[in-house]
């Protein structure tokens, strides 16, 4: 039976991987802001099978509760297995670049809050020498774009610091999976355009999944995002300023 921690339990891919755990009857033990969200997802896969769950209304981008929300967690489980971190939001460029509040915000939802998490996690994986942490990234953290570079920055310097810790704890034998999802058909995302580069959060949780499994490292969902990826780094920055795509 794994004991599994999902942080920001109430966003679209998040509730997939729990679904998945809880069909073959992980506990689970899942934390995020909205609580009728997290009453349906309780809902759901305590219907599914899971053999313990346990849901927990918090703000993760108050670092001062981090530490009691973990040491909860694995007393409530009887230890953790494995923690997905998936909370943080993405933001309006346009108005990100006109607020320093604003920008701060998007920094702290999206690469303060999770260097706690991971820091308080690392010490507890790397002493019981086993567990996986994965933690979902973006492809934006690969370069910086106009349309999103404060996003993008937040998720960069995520991916680096996550670089460092799969180093770090690699002897320990805890693993440490950077799951860098393209564009995902959510809630965050209702606003944009739909098309073929998009991945449903079902898809993205399943991949999630067999990756922790698996104790990969670096995960690009779907798979065509790697090359993706690959090409747009590679474009000479004299070029990349003078490009309108992606806006």
């Amino acid at each position: 039976m794994k004991r599994v921690l999902i942080l920001g339990a109430n966003s679209a891919i998040a509730a997939a991987v729990a679904r998945i755990y809880a069909n073959d009857g992980a506990a689970l033990y899942l934390i995020g802001r909205d609580t009728s969200k997290l009453a349906a997802t309780e809902h759901d896969v305590k219907v599914r099978g899971a053999s313990i769950v346990v849901t927990i209304a918090a703000d993760l981008v108050d670092t001062a509760k981090h530490d009691d929300l973990i040491k909860e967690a694995a007393t409530a489980l009887g230890g953790l297995d494995v923690v997905l971190i998936a909370h943080g939001e993405l933001g309006i460029q346009s108005d990100l670049q006109a607020s320093v509040p604003k920008t701060l915000g998007i920094i702290a939802s999206n690469f303060l809050s999770q260097v706690s998490l991971l820091t308080l996690l690392a010490n507890y994986f790397e002493a019981q020498k086993s567990g996986s942490i994965a933690v979902i990234t973006s492809v934006a953290g690969d370069r910086g774009r106009k349309s999103n570079y404060v996003y993008g920055a937040a998720k960069g310097g995520l991916c680096v610091f996550l670089s460092g810790l799969r180093n770090r704890l690699s002897a320990s034998g805890v693993s440490v999976v950077d799951i860098r999802p393209g564009f995902v058909d959510t809630p965050m995302t209702a606003s944009y355009k739909k098309g073929l580069l998009w991945a449903k959060p079902d898809q993205v949780a399943k991949v999630i999944v067999e990756s922790i499994k698996a104790g990969r490292d670096i995960v690009y969902v779907p798979w065509f995002w790697r090359w993706i990826m690959l090409v747009i780094r590679s474009i000479p920055e004299w070029k990349f300023k003078r490009m309108n795509w992606p806006s």
